[in-house]
């Protein structure tokens, strides 16, 4: 049983809560200034002085956030198949469990993509 809660729980939802930290360190502030927000993003800042120093490491932010989301897809694709117990309730939340870890793995994958792009290709792009 901790088995699968690991493996269909903790670590899609470690990935995305470390997908929504690459969110918050990196793409929010760039998409910000690519809009013209810039005294959002110091409102921003001064209420959470910590995203300047998370920002300062947002390779390693994100190079965590991928190994865990990478992870978490593995562990999902191996347990595609797994049988789920006989009993027709725990059968039922099994599948639930299944197609709830997939929602948030997918989600978490989105949010990771979104952050990616605004922290390392959209500047690239917009400001050459």
């Amino acid at each position: 049983m901790a088995d699968n809660f690991y493996k269909h729980t903790l670590l899609p939802t470690l990935s995305l809560f470390t997908s929504v930290g690459t969110l918050v360190c990196c793409a929010l502030p760039a998409l910000f200034v690519t809009l013209g927000m810039g005294a959002a993003l110091a409102g921003f800042v001064s209420t959470a002085p910590w995203l300047v120093a998370l920002s300062e490491y947002k390779v390693f932010v994100f190079i965590i956030a991928g190994i865990l989301l990478a992870a978490a897809a593995i562990f999902q694709y191996r347990a595609r198949n797994a049988p789920c117990p006989a009993d027709p309730a725990s059968a039922a939340a099994c599948m639930r469990l299944r197609k709830f870890s997939v929602v948030v793995l997918a989600v978490s994958i989105l949010i990771y993509t979104i952050g990616f792009f605004f922290a390392f290709i959209a500047s690239k792009i917009f400001y050459g």
